[in-house]
């Protein structure tokens, strides 16, 4: 992730004796670059870690870094686009042990009902692809998953999002996966499930892209802690996200034509949102901040959010809301070290619309567990 002890001390607070320009962090080299037609001498976050099949785990950065997947598990093949039986994604996500699930084939599973993930499972698209439909992904009271490489479209049914993460999960990573078209949510993340990241995924087409917790009467959610970064929010309306109570790290995502607005602060959520891209189209408003009043609280309140380094371009006007104290949103650096982020610039929009969601990469060799 780079030498960053030119701008934080060990312990990631800023010198303040020295210049505050926007934290740069060089990306590692790229030994396994991705298979398209552009010429992309871009950095890749995590591209050093395609070399190898298990090298990505741990590799997360923010509040979902120690998510290991099924690192210390047997190879499990996915041979069959079924929905379920013998060689099926579902018949592997439903084993108890550790498991790292690679696929055999490319194509679409159509899902009938939710495909529950058990804990410590890493399911890696890579080298092929494969689309859910139907319905999604739900982590429940599950921890240690990464989810990678795949492609979600099409879900149909009440309450069905593409991957639904409730209740009491953690350590999740989700990474460069495409979303689009579901009948409620792309990503929900409720009920006490923290230590979460979302990274270069790509979401299109849709109404509420992301929720981060679901309802006002829910103040165990105070623990939510959720790191975004490097996605696209490709003219999706609403939720990129909508936020109670957590913590949320929003870095380097390009975010353009929104319906409704861009990001949402609710009920005592602390958003620091930082060296994001926000385009507006026909919506000129960045940020919005709703009331409502916590279950255990007599009084309504809303969000705070911070903006340091954002890019507002096209007419976009940041809606930011004077903050209360200094202290009223986290710092990133209260909870890890450093983080991959950069300066917000036509470079760095034209890595996001070209390297986000679904990527047809080879699949890295699987080497021994060391």
């Amino acid at each position: 992730m780079g030498n960053h002890h030119d701008r934080f001390s060990k312990h990631g607070h800023r010198n303040n004796n020295r210049p505050h320009p926007p934290p740069y962090y060089p990306t590692p080299e790229i030994s396994n670059p991705i298979q398209n037609n552009l010429n992309m001498g871009l950095r890749l976050p995590y591209g050093h870690v395609d070399s190898s099949l298990r090298a990505i785990a741990g590799q997360a950065e923010g509040f979902g870094r120690f998510a290991i997947g099924g690192l210390n598990g047997a190879v499990y093949c996915v041979t069959t686009l079924a929905d379920d039986g013998p060689g099926s994604l579902r018949a592997g996500c439903r084993k108890k042990e550790p498991l790292w699930v690679i696929f055999e084939v490319s194509g679409t599973i159509e899902l009938s009902s939710y495909l529950n993930v058990s804990s410590y499972k890493t399911i890696d698209g890579r080298g092929q692809r494969i689309k859910l439909t139907g319905k999604g992904l739900r982590l429940k009271e599950c921890e240690h998953v990464i989810i990678c490489n795949l492609v979600f479209e099409g879900g149909r049914g009440h309450d069905v999002d593409g991957i639904q993460i409730k209740p009491n999960s953690k350590h999740i990573w989700i990474d460069r996966c495409s979303l689009s078209d579901y009948d409620d949510g792309l990503i929900d993340i409720t009920r006490e499930s923290t230590d979460i990241t979302i990274s270069r995924c790509h979401f299109a087409n849709h109404d509420k892209t992301m929720l981060i917790g679901a309802d006002s009467s829910h103040t165990s959610d105070r623990c939510m802690r959720v790191t975004i970064h490097h996605c696209f929010f490709d003219g999706t309306r609403q939720r990129h996200p909508r936020v109670r109570f957590g913590k949320v790290h929003l870095y380097n995502n390009y975010t353009r034509s929104w319906g409704i607005y861009a990001v949402c602060a609710s009920v005592e959520s602390q958003v620091y949102s930082q060296c994001n891209i926000y385009e507006a189209g026909q919506k000129k408003v960045a940020f919005k901040y709703y009331t409502e009043k916590a279950a255990d609280k007599a009084v309504e309140c809303t969000g705070c959010i911070k903006s340091e380094g954002d890019l507002f371009v096209s007419g976009t006007q940041s809606g930011l809301m004077p903050l209360p104290s200094e202290t009223c949103v986290f710092h990133p650096s209260e909870y890890y070290d450093a983080w991959t982020v950069e300066a917000p610039t036509d470079d760095l929009k034209q890595f996001i619309q070209h390297c986000t969601g679904w990527q047809g990469i080879s699949r890295p060799v699987d080497l021994p567990i060391s």
